[in-house]
């Protein structure tokens, strides 16, 4: 099987889909790996590190995209890309659907097989594909919003662990899974008060049991949330519901119940956002304030950091990908079925019941779709 490696061409995406430690095994499988030229160099990887482990280095995006069977990515299609998919392609890609009907259109048009990183799942029905990038972003999402909180940024001029004899700031984690727990974890290890919220009293006992004692945590509703929004100097957002939108756990009015210059870090932006005033930022003009509030909603946040996410997203992909080059969609949904609610966009339909009803759509079972492909 043939398989590409394009370029990201998201705002600011310096990550790349593959490092040459997966071109090398997938080369070893006896498959041709296809790199667009300067693919990796975001992530420090160089043409030369590809082919020294058997990959081809092409020129232009073109040259990936219009030959290869099985196309990896990182962000989801932007338009110009979308353009160049076809219907012979499997994409593999972080997808994040539910909020962009538009991006679902564009991919149902081309025919080809779409899988979400995001949703697929391994035994335990956890998210293999999505924990690496959610391990990092929650642990950015305290860094940003600690440097966010100090007064040039803009924030309340607050030292996160504060100092003996000054009380330390106070962070409302919301969401205790993996971007929660990251986002908490440095969060203590700055020395902060952190409160960690959510609605699953056995992901709260892990918590309890993991930080011994080092944080509160509290069971989340509308009422706890705004009990607990005088105090905060720091609120991150790290709700999911798998595959669907992000609910909204604060809303516009409740900004009025913090502190000036408080900031807000929704990680939960790809799924369009966990705050009632979210909206997609960048890395080089990430912050924008709402009501004396600052919010931080950068939509790839484990792109500052390409060298340690690129690593960790192959070394999480790997096994998908060379299973998916071995045995082509079927086959490999038929020896892994985790892979299988991964599967978004099949021969024009959306595949997946949450993104269907994110987006609009009608909901097709995927054997139903590939009957019908």
């Amino acid at each position: 099987m043939k398989v590409g490696v394009p370029s990201e061409i998201k705002d600011e995406e310096y990550r790349v889909a593959l490092t040459a430690v997966g071109a090398r095994e997938l080369a070893e499988h006896g498959h041709e790996v296809i790199v667009e030229s300067g693919a990796g160099e975001g992530s420090a990887i160089s043409d030369s590190d590809y082919e020294a482990q058997g990959a081809k280095i092409v020129p232009t995006a073109e040259d990936v995209w219009g030959e290869v069977d099985l196309l990896l990515k990182v962000k989801e299609p932007q338009a110009p890309e979308v353009a160049l998919l076809r219907e012979e392609t499997v994409l593999f890609t972080y997808l994040h659907l539910a909020p962009a009907p538009e991006l679902t259109e564009g991919l149902c048009a081309t025919g080809a097989t779409c899988i979400a990183y995001e949703t697929v799942e391994d035994r335990n029905g956890g998210l293999p594909l999505l924990a690496p990038m959610s391990e990092i972003a929650g642990r950015i999402a305290t860094q940003a919003g600690a440097f966010f909180l100090e007064k040039p940024m803009g924030g309340r001029g607050v030292l996160l662990g504060g100092v003996p004899g000054v009380a330390a700031a106070n962070v409302m984690v919301i969401g205790a899974g993996a971007v929660g727990i990251n986002a908490a974890q440095i969060a203590v290890g700055m020395a902060a008060d952190v409160f960690l919220f959510d609605l699953n009293i056995d992901a709260l006992r892990r918590a309890d049991l993991q930080f011994a004692g080092s944080l509160s945590t509290v069971f989340s509703s509308t009422l706890s949330i705004e009990e607990m929004l005088p105090r905060m100097d720091l609120v991150i957002g790290a709700v999911l519901v798998q595959g669907a939108r992000a609910p909204h756990v604060i809303k516009r009015d409740q900004l009025a119940l913090m502190k000036r210059n408080a900031v807000l870090v929704d990680v939960a932006i790809d799924q369009g956002g966990c705050f009632e005033t979210s909206k997609p930022t960048t890395h080089s003009d990430p912050v924008y304030e709402v009501d004396g509030i600052t919010h931080y909603c950068v939509a790839n946040m484990p792109g500052a950091v390409p060298i340690t996410s690129t690593y960790a997203l192959t070394n999480a992909t790997l096994p998908y990908v060379l299973s998916l080059a071995d045995n082509g969609v079927e086959g490999a949904i038929e020896r892994d079925p985790g892979l299988r609610p991964g599967v978004n966009v099949a021969a024009g339909k959306v595949t997946h019941e949450a993104v269907a009803d994110g987006v609009g759509a009608e909901y097709v079972p995927l054997e139903v779709a590939l009957g019908a492909g």
